[in-house]
This record gives structure tokens, sequence and C-alpha cells, in this order.
């Protein structure tokens, strides 16, 4: 089953000028709009895929390659929980090509690594964000062994801290294909969506990430595909279509 969704896209240089200016919080921005609903569609279905598991509260997106998604995706369903009433979480788990501070307007001095060097305790560096029962915690500067920290006891110590104060936590992390981040904290999270993108993301590299990811013993929750949108569509220059089930591999 898919779902299709419309996203506002001007930049031609995705991942820079997304690191540079963050991404685009249609959630937030037009929360009426027919894309927002579609987002908290993809939402409830994320939801309805966790309920199987023993508990689905910390939620991890990913991809295979850079500048397929993962961080609007990431962002935007946090903000669409948030609106529902949940008490969520946003990290910036990748250490290697931070967006989450341009997103939301926020210097990135301190965060994640601060408190995985031992610099900060968590509750120090957690932001409220301008959304309503969100807060963001972003990386921090940027390290030279992102994946040795991210497999460090403090970095399950800080997602340990995260689930007992929060309902929700959602972790924007690197692409699978690219290094072994996210290897390192499958075991730290209850489940994993993964982005794509049409016309980019190879099928075979696309089989490779959940076959990665399936070793990790990841419970994977749906793949999300970026398609273009039809031509007409003032505005929304891309859309997605999302996928959820067993058939995610296929």
């Amino acid at each position: 089953m898919q779902w299709s969704i419309r996203k506002i896209l001007h930049r031609n240089n995705e991942d820079q000028e997304t690191q540079k200016n963050g991404v685009m919080l249609v959630t937030f921005a037009e929360p009426k709009h027919v894309v927002s609903e579609q987002f908290r569609t993809v939402r409830t279905n994320i939801e309805f895929a966790g309920a199987a598991l023993d508990r689905c509260q910390v939620v991890m997106f990913t991809s295979s390659a850079m500048s397929e998604g993962k961080s609007t995706v990431s962002a935007n369903i946090a903000v669409t929980w948030a609106q529902a009433g949940k008490k969520v979480l946003l990290v910036d788990a990748d250490l290697r090509r931070p967006t989450l501070h341009a997103t939301f307007r926020t210097l990135n001095l301190d965060g994640v690594t601060t408190v995985l060097t031992g610099k900060n305790s968590v509750g120090e560096v957690i932001e409220k964000s301008f959304v309503d029962n969100l807060d963001i915690l972003t990386s921090g500067p940027v390290p030279p062994n992102p994946s040795e920290l991210l497999n460090s006891k403090r970095m399950a110590s800080i997602l340990d801290w995260a689930r007992e104060n929060y309902d929700i936590v959602v972790l924007d992390t690197p692409p699978v294909l690219a290094v072994s981040d996210v290897q390192v904290l499958v075991p730290k999270t209850d489940g994993v969506i993964v982005v794509a993108k049409m016309g980019k993301t190879l099928k075979g590299d696309l089989q490779r990430t959940i076959e990665v990811l399936k070793l990790a013993n990841a419970n994977v929750l749906g793949c999300v595909e970026r398609v273009k949108a039809k031509h007409g569509d003032r505005g929304y220059g891309y859309g997605y279509g999302y996928g959820y089930g067993n058939d995610a591999s296929k």
C-alpha cells in the first residue's frame, strides 16, 4: 500500500543547501494543507506497523545514500506526532552531515557529541523548538569518530533518558551504505524507516540496505519512496510515496 505526499522544494543542490538552510517543515508551515494531512496518514501507518512490536517508541529514519529525503521525512513526521499531543524528541544522530540545527534555526555548539564526550549532560543540551510538544537535540560539533561515539554506553544512556522523558523519540541517522553508524544504533532503537528516491536510489542499493538492517536485527517498519510530482502541482516540486509492511525489501 502506498500514500502520496507533496513537498515544497526549490533547491538545486539539495545536500549542501539542506545542511545550510535545513528542510521545509510543511506540516508546521501549512498544517491544514493536504500535504500535512498525508504526513499524518503516514504517521498513523507507522504506528500501525509498530503495533506488532513490544514497543515502538524510538524510531530511526535512514536511507541508502545522501540526499534522499530522510531529514525532511523525519522532521515532518516528528512535527505531526507533536501536533497529535505526543511529547516528542527529535535527535540529529547524523554526526557527519547534520541538518537539524539549520531547520530549527539554532546554534550547534552543543548536542549529541558533547554529551557523548562528557562535556554536557543530555538535559543541558535539549532545546525546545517553535513547535509545541517538540524538543530537539542537535548533533553538536562534528567528531572524528562518529561510529565509535554512537556505539558507546553514553549513547545508550541518552536514549534510555529519552525513553523516560518522551512519548516518541525520532532519530535522523546517516545513510546505511555509506557508513556503519546506523548498524551500531539499531540495537538501541525499536523500528526503522528507510527513505529512497525514485530515479536516484538503485533497486540493488535499496535491497542491500534492507539486508544490512535485517542482519543487524532491525525492525524495518517500512520504506518511503520519493517520486516526481505531476505537472501542474503549483509550488510542490516533489512527492512521496510510502509503503509499509513485509514488502519493504521488494
